[in-house]
């Protein structure tokens, strides 16, 4: 077994760990390999992307959704959710405001809704990249078949995200209903990768039942596919979920998986996620330090913010989106990083 600094120098030189070695890089941690690992972790990410954030633009159009996932707010049994969808035009005026911010990135996040047909989903996109050519559009709704995808890709859409939530089929069971499949999940991973998207998975850190075999997987399957994007954030409860009294994620853990990941694949682009700053006031600069580049603050009309609750005490659900990029410039000001406005593309 290699000792702790072994690891990482031997993550940092792009050598694939065996099993064994990544769950006790996962698991076998003290504060001075930690910051030795995200000091690493920070050299990789400026060899790639120097010190540019990139900002991208989160648009929540819609929080009904036909899954019944038992972690998330929005699923189709919280009867506490207030349902609300976006028009087109709605739509329009967010990426209206955040064009004249400066973002370059808009991301289309919602349930999945059926209102949302592919015709509708195919309006939006080419009304987006109409009014704004030179910005790219990142979709997250869900499982769609390979045709509706292709559609989606033709009419513009540049970038898909799609969280994988766990590698394991086992542990996949224990978070979602049995009309769901881990096999058809990462299927559309796949097909979205071979249309030609540029592609985002990833996972909760600290979802009930997961162990550090879990999180290898994790590793093993981003490894496999190759993402130009992986969104990981720490597991929030959500007061009316089956998972509302579990423990939430780490702080800890996620930072250190945040710099595992900068180091196995040194070019993705790696959010620091609104969840961290939920479960620590500095969360999202201690991502910035731990090798992650993206942030994405809200430009959802202010009106609906606070019912896109996928777990509970998001952050800035009632933040002007001028406010919001004003604060985050300073905060990843302060961590000796900068916030640039571009579309910020997998390099």
């Amino acid at each position: 077994m290699m000792d702790r600094k072994q690891r990482i120098d031997a993550l940092a030189n792009e050598q694939i760990l065996p099993e064994e070695e990544l769950i006790a890089l996962i698991t076998d941690a003290t504060p001075e390999s930690d910051e030795y690992l995200f000091e690493q972790a920070r050299k990789a990410r400026e060899a790639v992307y120097g010190k540019a954030v990139y900002m991208r633009g989160l648009i929540e159009f819609t929080n009904y959704c036909k899954n019944d996932c038992y972690y998330c707010g929005i699923r189709r049994s919280a009867m506490g959710a207030e349902r609300y969808r976006l028009s087109e035009e709605q739509i329009l005026d967010c990426c209206e405001a955040g064009y004249g911010l400066g973002f370059r990135t808009f991301v289309l996040q919602g349930g999945e809704d059926g209102y949302y047909t592919d015709e509708r989903i195919l309006s939006i996109v080419s009304g987006i990249k109409e009014k704004y050519p030179d910005c790219a559009v990142t979709l997250s709704i869900g499982e769609r078949e390979r045709d509706s995808y292709e559609a989606f890709f033709k009419a513009g859409a540049d970038r898909y995200l799609l969280r994988h939530e766990t590698a394991d089929e086992a542990h996949y069971r224990t978070l979602h209903p049995p009309e769901l499949s881990l096999t058809h999940r990462k299927q559309c991973l796949r097909d979205l990768k071979e249309i030609g998207y540029q592609v985002g998975c990833g996972f909760m850190v600290g979802s009930p039942g997961q162990k550090a075999e879990h999180l290898v997987k994790d590793l093993q399957f981003i490894h496999e596919l190759q993402p130009h994007m992986v969104g990981i954030g720490p597991f929030v409860p959500h007061h009316d979920t089956p998972f509302a009294e579990e423990a939430q994620g780490g702080l800890e853990l996620t930072l250190r998986l945040l710099a595992i990941i900068r180091l196995m694949e040194p070019h993705v682009l790696l959010p620091a996620t609104t969840a961290l700053g939920t479960i620590d006031p500095r969360g999202r600069e201690k991502g910035i330090l731990a090798g992650a580049n993206v942030v994405m603050p809200n430009l959802s009309p202010q009106d609906v913010r606070k019912k896109y609750m996928l777990y509970d005490n998001k952050i800035c659900t009632g933040d002007e989106a001028a406010e919001c990029v004003k604060c985050l410039e300073r905060r990843i000001a302060s961590t000796g990083y900068e916030l640039v406005c571009d579309r910020g593309d997998y390099r």
